[in-house]
Formats: C-alpha cells, structure tokens, sequence
C-alpha cells in the first residue's frame, strides 16, 4: 500500500487523525507555538504524564495519549536549533531523525494516519524551504519502513506554508 501525502492549512491540535506531531522541547516542559496548543488542547492530563519523562532528546520521538484532542494519540519529538553550535550535518541528521522515529512509532503502534507540523520552522529557526526539504525527503524515504502508515498529513499554520510543501509535492 502507498501512502498519500496531504497539505492542510489548520491548527494541528484540531485534527482528528490517529496521531499528530508535537514540536516539543528537551524537557518536555510546555512552550509556546505548537507545544502550547497541543498542551492546552489536550487538557491537563497531558502534563501530568509528561512531568514524569525526565526529558527527550533531539531527533526522539515519544508517544502518548492524546487526551482531550480528536487525535487518538501524540508523538513528541525535539528538533535541533537550526542556529545552535555545531556541525550542519550532525543538525541535519537530527531534523531527519524527528521524521523518521515519528513515523516508526505511529507503525509500531499500528496507527494508520499521522499529521506532521513544520519541524523547526518555528521558534527553532531552520529557513523553511529546508526543513520542508528535509520532512518530504525522509517521510518518502522511511514509508516503506512503517507499513502500517496510509496517510501522511502535513499541516501548516498559513496558505503561505502550505503552498511550499504542496509545490515540492507537485500537488
């Protein structure tokens, strides 16, 4: 089965899909942006659990309930900082890693939809032509290895956002 690759402009926390994508920080404490309205959404029970993680590192994915939301479930994961010290590369990798453990945990967890925001693209800094580059990339490429994924939904904040996943995509 292949997958389909979906563009929305929509607040993430409002789909109702078997998982969506949290851009969470290393300690797993809550944060503006993405992070603030899954946490707000998703209601208290959330941080409840959370607070029990000693934390997540970059490139990790963590999954949990989604609580109050319409999604079923929410993976956390930590993108690198596009501007912190070290070696592009390493960063790169690292951007890479949030995709492809993402889309391994919702196949472990037999789960057929995940819905991904721009990873990075936020407070983390990363131009958004390349950590849009780097998302499609590594979602085409880990497919294969997460059977169990029929729907790959990239979700944007703006039109603006959109139109540059969808052009990459030829949608």
């Amino acid at each position: 089965m292949t997958a389909r690759l979906e563009v929305v402009v929509a607040r993430i926390e409002t789909l109702a899909l078997d998982a969506i994508v949290n851009a969470a920080n290393t300690r797993l404490i809550g944060g503006a942006g993405v992070d603030g309205a899954i946490r707000r959404a998703a209601g208290p029970a959330l941080n409840a659990l959370l607070a029990q993680y000693g934390g997540l590192g970059e490139g990790q994915a963590l999954l949990t309930p989604g609580f109050d939301l319409p999604a079923r479930f929410i993976i956390h994961t930590v993108a690198p900082i596009y501007a912190a010290p070290g070696p592009r590369a390493e960063k790169l990798a690292r951007l890479g890693s949030c995709y492809r453990e993402c889309l391994l945990a919702a196949d472990r967890a037999g789960l057929a939809e995940i819905a991904f925001p721009a990873l990075g693209a936020g407070a983390y800094g990363w131009p958004k032509p390349l950590a849009r580059d780097i998302a499609i990339e590594t979602v085409v490429e880990q497919l294969p290895l997460a059977p169990t994924i029929a729907r790959v939904v990239f979700c944007c904040f703006i039109e603006e956002d959109a139109r540059l996943y969808r052009d990459a995509l030829g949608a």
